[in-house]
């Protein structure tokens, strides 16, 4: 690789080659090849290998995985589409990343007059309410606070959510079908608890979104309320016109 008559940094030179080899070579989920083979392929350092590779990673175009290798995420720079899924689990892994869960709270508790007004249930009826830190690739995407009626999922445990996505238990488990999922969001700034969790700055910019799933009998099995790194979504809505 020479300096050009851009005099490009080296690493700037190998993200355009590796860019387009991304785009018009490889498919979601390829292996590219090690540090080492980009080192003697290209005739560049290690480190010139390891800025590269960075550069592509904050694009979104790769993800690396410690012990495994990096591998193509997307062949284009293409932030999660919230309003295309109601799973984070699908949508994550639709994008080539890795999701997983932590769930940081559990309990069953007695609805409050405003939770009982958002899932259409009676004062005091037990519900069961559930703090999770949603990670793609280890990183701190999303923290959701979900409310599941219990009377709907007699028996739901900690240890089955963190095992499983919740809509698998919801489905697989307890046959519930889920009709349709309501969605509202906003933009707000992160508070502390928030910012530590997501591993951002105290203030900066976040989604917040309310989530209200229905069953096919119109009942309401799911109220979720989270809040998502705005660096990492996007919303996309499509308007059909009628």
């Amino acid at each position: 690789m020479g300096t050009g008559a851009r005099k490009q940094p080296l690493y700037d030179q190998l993200v355009d080659v590796l860019t387009d080899k991304i785009e018009n070579e490889l498919e979601l989920g390829d292996m590219l090849p090690s540090e080492r083979e980009l080192t003697i392929r290209y005739g560049v350092s290690r480190t010139t290998v390891r800025l590269a590779l960075r550069e592509l990673e904050d694009m979104g175009l790769v993800v690396r995985r410690h012990g495994k290798g990096t591998f193509v995420a997307s062949n284009s720079r293409k932030p999660a589409d919230l309003a295309g899924t109601y799973s984070f689990t699908e949508q994550m892994r639709s994008m080539g990343r890795e999701p997983r869960s932590q769930v940081l709270e559990f309990e069953v508790r007695e609805a409050t007059k405003f939770l009982a007004a958002q899932m259409g249930v009676s004062l005091g009826q037990r519900v069961y309410r559930m703090r999770r830190l949603r990670l793609a690739d280890d990183v701190p995407i999303m923290v959701e606070r979900t409310y599941l009626p219990a009377a709907q999922f007699i028996g739901l445990t900690r240890e089955r959510l963190s095992s499983k996505p919740l809509y698998d238990v919801v489905e697989q488990e307890y046959n519930q079908k889920i009709k349709v999922a309501e969605e509202a969001f906003s933009a707000r700034a992160a508070n502390a608890d928030e910012a530590r969790l997501l591993e951002i700055g105290e203030g900066d910019p976040v989604l917040h979104l309310v989530r209200t799933t229905y069953n096919d009998k119109n009942e309401i099995i799911e109220y979720t309320r989270s809040v998502a790194r705005a660096d990492q979504f996007e919303y996309t809505i499509k308007h059909v016109r009628g």
